[in-house]
C-alpha cells in the first residue's frame, strides 16, 4: 500500500525534520511503492567493478544512519548512499535547522552531521550483508575531533567490506573549518592517508563544494589524478543565495539544495570533467528533478546522478519518471547507452 501521495501534502505542513523522521518510519514499515519494472538496458553502466542497473541514486543526508537503504533501492534507484556518519554519535546543530523554500523547490539545512555514529551504522550494514544492491557509505569527521583526518581513516576501517564505495565528505558548510580540507596541502594529506587506510580496493570518492574558485577546482583535479582517487561527487550544497526571492527562509544560514543549485553544480561538474580529462568517474548531484536534469548532468560529465531534495517535493514516483525520461532522451539523441553520452557537451566545447 502506497500512502505517500496521501501523506505528502500533510508532511509539507509540519516541521521538516519531523516530516523526515515520519518518512523514514514509513519506509521501514514498507509503505513506499516498489518498482519491479526492469530498467532499460540503455541506463545500465559498470563502474569500479560494480554493475548499476541505472545511474540514479539517493544522495547522502537522506538516510544518515543506514535505516532504509534497501527500501530506497526498491523504489527503483540504482544505488543508495548512507551517512554522513562520524566515529562518535553527535546531535548536530540546534533546531530549527531545516527550512523549506517551497516556491523555489529548495531546502536550506544546517544539520551539522547529526548521526548515531559508526557503531550503529555498522550494525545495520552487517545485518544486510547478504542482500543485493549497491550501498555507499559517506564518511565525515566529528565536530570536536582533534585530528579530523583520523576520523576519515576510522570510517574506512569501520565499513570496509560493508560499503560498496566510500564518499569522503569534506564539503559540508555546516561543520566549522571542514571545507578547509579542500585546500591543496590539506587535501593531499587527507587523500594519501585515507587511501592508505584501505586494506582492499573499495572505491573512494571525494565530495566537493560548488563554491570553490577555478584555482581550487584545478588543485582538486590535480590531487585526484595524482593520488588515484576513484571518483568525485559534484557537488554538495551551496552557501550562495543569488536569486532567492520567494521565502523569508532564504536568509537562513546553511547549505542550499534543490532547483536553485542545478546550474551552479552543473557548471562545476563540467569544469571538473574538463580538468580531469574524463579520466575519473563523476557523480553529478544538485537540483535534479527530471529526466532532462539527469541527462544534462550526464552530458556535462556525470556517469552517475544523485538526487534528494526533489523527492521531498515530488515523492517516490519521481524515480520512475526520471528513468523513463532519461531513456527517452538518450534514444532521441541516438545514444545506445548512457556511457556514450557522458561528457559530450564538454567534448563538443573542447572541439570548437
Amino acid at each position: 500500500m502506497d500512502l505517500f501521495p496521501l501523506a505528502r501534502p500533510m508532511l509539507r505542513h509540519i516541521d521538516p525534520e519531523r516530516a523526515h523522521r515520519l518518512t523514514i518510519l514509513a519506509l521501514k514499515l514498507g509503505l513506499a511503492p516498489r518498482d519491479d519494472e526492469p530498467d532499460p538496458a540503455s541506463l545500465a553502466i559498470d563502474l569500479w567493478g560494480l554493475h548499476f542497473s541505472n545511474p540514479l541514486g539517493i544522495a547522502a543526508g537522506f538516510d544518515k544512519n543506514g535505516e532504509v537503504p534497501d527500501a530506497m533501492l526498491k523504489l527503483g534507484l540504482g544505488f543508495a548512499e548512507v551517512g554522513t556518519t562520524t566515529p562518535r554519535p553527535q546531535s548536530g546543530n540546534p533546531r530549527p535547522r531545516i527550512f523549506r523554500l517551497n516556491g523555489e523547490g529548495a531546502v536550506i539545512n544546517r544539520l551539522g552531521f547529526n548521526n548515531e555514529g559508526h557503531a550503529a551504522l555498522k550494525r545495520r550494514l552487517e545485518a544486510r550483508r547478504s542482500k543485493p544492491g549497491i550501498v555507499g557509505v559517506n564518511i565525515g569527521a566529528n565536530k570536536d575531533a582533534a585530528d579530523r583526518i583520523a576520523d576519515y581513516e576510522a570510517g574506512i576501517a569501520a565499513f570496509e567490506g560493508l560499503a560498496s564505495y566510500f564518499t569522503v565528505n569534506i564539503s559540508s558548510p555546516n561543520t566549522p573549518g571542514l571545507r578547509a580540507l579542500q585546500n591543496k596541502a590539506e587535501l593531499e594529506n587527507l587523500v594519501a592517508r585515507v587511501l592508505a587506510a584501505r586494506e582492499g580496493r573499495t572505491p573512494v570518492l571525494l565530495k566537493i563544494a560548488p563554491d570553490l574558485t577555478d584555482a581550487e577546482l584545478a588543485d582538486i583535479a590535480e590531487v585526484a589524478l595524482e593520488k588515484g582517487l576513484d571518483g568525485l561527487i559534484v557537488s554538495n550544497t551551496t552557501i550562495r543565495r543569488e536569486g532567492l526571492v520567494s521565502s523569508p527562509a532564504a536568509s537562513e544560514t546553511g547549505g542550499l539544495s534543490g532547483r536553485p543549485l542545478f546550474s551552479l553544480s552543473t557548471e562545476v561538474l563540467k569544469t571538473m570533467y574538463h580538468l580531469t580529462g574524463g579520466k575519473i568517474p563523476i557523480v553529478g548531484v544538485g537540483g535534479v528533478s527530471s529526466g532532462a536534469d539527469a541527462y544534462a548532468k550526464i552530458r556535462a560529465g556525470a556517469s552517475l546522478v544523485q538526487l534528494y531534495t526533489a523527492l521531498v517535493f515530488e515523492g517516490p514516483a519521481l524515480v520512475r519518471r526520471i528513468k523513463r525520461e532519461l531513456a527517452q532522451a538518450l534514444a532521441a539523441d541516438g545514444f545506445g547507452n548512457i556511457r556514450d553520452a557522458v561528457g559530450v557537451d564538454v567534448k563538443n566545447q573542447e572541439a570548437t
